[in-house]
């Protein structure tokens, strides 16, 4: 059987290829955002500070009882904390992002080590976590990643011209009046949505593959922002797709199939780039 057959056949490969569509869209777009303002670092930072997040979740959910705490409200109150300090402090306190990008990190990772050991014996739903595996996505994922993905799309409809601004030139945004803490803040948060649903696909530790992989390959074909931004999706949406078709018919694991081909489609695409030549006096 191949992928188109089992696509046609299989309820649970039609909610992942719906899970991966969904999540395309997000990271797209973000991520376009994300490459133009050199962020990258900081959204990797914002994606390993979740594992907090995630641990302190299944922690209170499995040793205290409550059940109702879903690990994903825990990587959304993590992602959203995490990039709000990153932005609070770089602002109001002029400090090296380097050194806050190393600091959330570094903390996040240690903080989520530290809950997950002490959860009794091996975590499935956790390694899904860290590892991505699409796979698992059940009808309310589905409903919470569309949910979201409308409310990103919704949110960069209304402030595109501002975030545009805040990107190119972010010292002229402020001689134009714009608030650029709050709207700094709010890219940040938005980072930290789109971080959450690429966890479903690829896990925290390959959310960089399609958060910013697909926006530079975009990048090269096009300067306007919104072009790279459509791009951006169909790539998303074709490494995805891709990614998990390679995966099914070697029996390789889902997420890391897609980062892998996000990879190698990036590395293939650098020959279309002109290369840099330094000329010595």
């Amino acid at each position: 059987m191949n992928f188109i057959e089992a696509f046609l056949s299989s309820p649970v490969l039609r909610m992942a290829v719906l899970a991966a569509i969904g999540a395309s869209f997000a990271s797209g777009i973000i991520g376009s955002y994300v490459v133009v303002k050199r962020i990258v670092s900081m959204s990797g930072s914002i994606a390993h500070s979740v594992l907090s997040g995630l641990g302190a979740a299944l922690w209170l959910q499995r040793v205290h009882g409550l059940h109702w705490l879903h690990p994903i409200y825990g990587a959304f109150a993590a992602g959203i904390l995490s990039s709000l300090i990153i932005g609070w402090v770089h602002l109001y306190y002029r400090e090296r992002e380097d050194a806050i990008i190393a600091m959330i990190w570094s903390v996040g990772m240690a903080t989520g080590v530290i809950f997950v050991s002490q959860i009794p014996g091996y975590n499935v739903e956790l390694m899904n976590f860290l590892l991505g595996n699409v796979l698992w996505v059940s009808s309310w994922d589905l409903g919470v990643l569309f949910l979201l993905d409308g409310l990103i799309i919704g949110v960069v409809f209304v402030y595109h011209k501002r975030f545009l601004a805040l990107c190119f030139d972010e010292k002229q945004a402020q001689l134009q009046g714009l608030p650029v803490g709050r709207l700094y803040l709010l890219l940040l948060s938005l980072i930290a949505v789109s971080v959450v649903l690429l966890i479903y696909v690829v896990g925290i530790i390959l959310v960089l593959s399609m958060l910013a992989l697909p926006a530079s390959i975009a990048g090269s074909f096009t300067h306007r922002l919104s072009r790279m931004m459509g791009i951006a999706v169909l790539l998303n949406i074709a490494f995805s797709i891709g990614g998990m078709a390679i995966a099914y018919r070697l029996d390789w694991p889902a997420g890391a199939t897609i980062a892998l081909f996000s990879g190698v489609i990036y590395l293939l695409s650098l020959r279309f780039k002109n290369p840099i030549t330094s000329s010595r006096p």
